[in-house]
């Protein structure tokens, strides 16, 4: 029996396209599309950039912009998504083959890009209702998350251009004084031990691993799975993707898998409750040590990969509320939001003081 799934929603209000003028640029740079009207939608997942479902009759396609208002430096760059995936998708099929980008700031408001639209589940924090989900399966789709990271990381990426717009050396020095930055420019309030902290991340950054192709933003929201959820079809949002340290990519990636044990506002501040602390799902211990095994890494580093982590995952909240704060953007998810810096800030800390 075949699933209707429904995985988008009307466009958000304020956050509206002019379907009009949209159409009329998809039909000058785009072949063999419908006759019918573009009917517009969006994803609703994501705090971030803006992600739409575009259909014409039976032709579908996603379009990516950044986020209304005023960003921070750097991000949400849309033409450096693009080339990524450009690069990207001929070698691993989960992500998205890219069809095309403007700058043209008069269709949508701002730069964006066209790409594949994939149909799959994406579980975030809920199973489809029609899944009766099992330990056994939520453990099978653990171990999909495990082989595919695995997998992404052993791509050669000197096959790639990716090099062009990468730097691996000094990569964790960057990243680490990068995000410190990031952090003091989006301040709002005072938290408690952050300083200790960013200058315990400065004085304990390691001897990298070897550099290879990083998502960094490795997380359930941004994967596609098969409708029987025996395979990983699709992987989302390459923004953050670069060539780094695999185990930066790691860490990202246990920064937002959740466990019934962690502080209630790291497990419900970004919403709903993350799918992975029900039971079945591998513990961020043992998906770190499956990785170990099956990637040959040495992970004995870990601890401060992922205290880097969560240092960067509040930064990114962060500068989202920076936005609300300062009435860039009125969306009522981010009110609370340095509620939750506060509490990913604290959980980061304890995370530096253990053995």
């Amino acid at each position: 029996m075949s699933h209707k799934i429904i995985d988008t929603k009307p466009v958000r209000k304020g956050e509206e396209l002019n379907a009009r003028v949209l159409e009329t640029f998809l039909r000058k740079h785009l072949d063999k599309l419908p006759d019918e009207t573009l009917i517009i939608e969006q994803f609703g997942t994501g705090l971030s950039n803006l992600t739409y479902c575009l259909k014409i009759g039976e032709w579908e396609a996603v379009l990516r912009r950044p986020p209304k208002g005023p960003v921070a430096p750097k991000a949400h760059d849309m033409g450096r998504e693009f080339r990524i995936l450009s690069e990207i998708h001929p070698i691993y099929s989960l992500a998205p083959k890219p069809y095309l980008f403007s700058v043209d700031d008069s269709i949508v408001g701002s730069p964006f890009f066209i790409m594949e639209r994939k149909k799959g589940i994406v579980i975030d924090s809920q199973f489809p209702s029609h899944i009766q989900p099992t330990p056994e399966l939520r453990q099978s789709l653990s171990k999909m998350m495990v082989d595919q990271l695995v997998t992404l990381h052993n791509i050669d990426y000197t096959t790639t251009h990716l090099i062009e717009i990468s730097r691996p050396n000094g990569f964790m020095e960057r990243q680490v004084h990068g995000w410190i930055a990031r952090y003091e420019r989006a301040k709002t309030h005072d938290i408690k031990g952050v300083e200790q902290l960013q200058k315990w991340l400065v004085k304990e950054i390691p001897t990298p691993s070897a550099a290879t192709i990083i998502h960094y933003d490795y997380k359930f929201n941004n994967v596609m799975f098969s409708e029987d959820l025996t395979s990983m079809i699709g992987l989302f949002d390459w923004e953050m993707s670069t060539v780094g340290d695999p185990l930066a990519d790691l860490g990202a990636a246990m920064s937002y898998w959740t466990q019934a044990d962690d502080p209630d506002l790291l497990i419900q501040g970004l919403g709903k409750t993350p799918i992975t602390v029900q039971d079945g799902f591998l513990t961020r211990h043992e998906f770190i040590e499956l990785y170990a095994k099956k990637s040959g890494r040495d992970v004995s580093n870990i601890h401060f990969y992922l205290t880097f982590a969560y240092f960067k995952l509040a930064v990114i909240c962060q500068q989202i509320f920076y936005r609300y704060y300062k009435g860039q953007t009125n969306d009522p998810r981010f009110e609370h939001l340095h509620r939750t810096v506060n509490s990913i800030i604290q959980h980061a800390i304890n995370i530096s003081t253990e053995e």
